[in-house]
């Protein structure tokens, strides 16, 4: 192994640009997801007549689709129907789509968790369903929703690296180039490789355990 080989300012910014894709893909991916997941979550508790049991049947479906399929789908099976995705955008609609119907059963699960009574009390005030729903209802589901979502988000930014397999420019796809060139660069990178997974996953508990206290104050 050659600790300082591995660890030139050649191959660390190269790592860095890596981890900088890593970041962009997986921030944009967390908030649409989040965007997404949350109409999706409420569509489905609503139960709109036939509208929700299609968004349930479609929620279920990409749910238990691995997620290597959706990517491979969305970058080489989409050109077949004449759409061409560029690789990074590729990479965020494969990732939004999956992690979307897995933050709707969050949001479902975590509205479901909130009393009845809140819905029906802000009803009794005059307010609307919508207005009830975004302004009671879902305050008070969100603090149960917060270590699911994190959960899910810290996946969403390790599954990033599956991308790897339509060649975007991500950490692992640059950690591999790099011990490609020197076998003996492997164990150096991959401990680098997974220091940097563990900053920016630590980072994301950090931003949660922060809303938390906001929310909960």
């Amino acid at each position: 192994m050659d600790w300082f080989g591995a660890y030139s300012w050649i191959n660390m910014r190269y790592l860095l640009q890596g981890l900088l894709v890593t970041i962009q893909v997986s921030v944009i991916s967390i908030i649409l997801s989040f965007i997404i997941g949350a109409v999706l979550g409420v569509v489905r508790y609503s139960k709109i007549k036939y509208v929700s049991a299609i968004v349930g049947f479609i929620i279920d479906l990409v749910r238990n689709l691995p997620l290597l399929l959706i990517i491979f789908f969305t970058y080489f099976g989409l050109p077949t129907f004449g759409i061409r995705l560029d690789i990074m955008v590729a990479a965020i609609t494969a990732l939004t789509v999956f992690e979307s119907a897995m933050c709707a059963e969050i949001f479902r699960s975590g509205i479901k968790a909130v009393s009845p009574g809140q819905m029906e009390a802000a009803r009794a005030n005059g307010m609307t369903y919508v207005q009830a729903m975004f302004h009671v209802v879902f305050p008070q589901a969100m603090k149960l929703m917060i270590p699911p979502l994190l959960s899910q988000f810290v996946s969403l930014v390790k599954d990033t690296s599956l991308a790897t397999i339509i060649v975007l420019p991500e950490m692992l796809y640059h950690a591999q180039n790099i011990y490609g060139q020197n076998t003996n660069y492997l164990i150096p990178i991959f401990v680098a490789l997974a220091g940097m997974y563990w900053v920016v996953c630590f980072s994301l508990s950090l931003l949660a355990k922060f809303f938390d206290k906001r929310m909960s104050a």
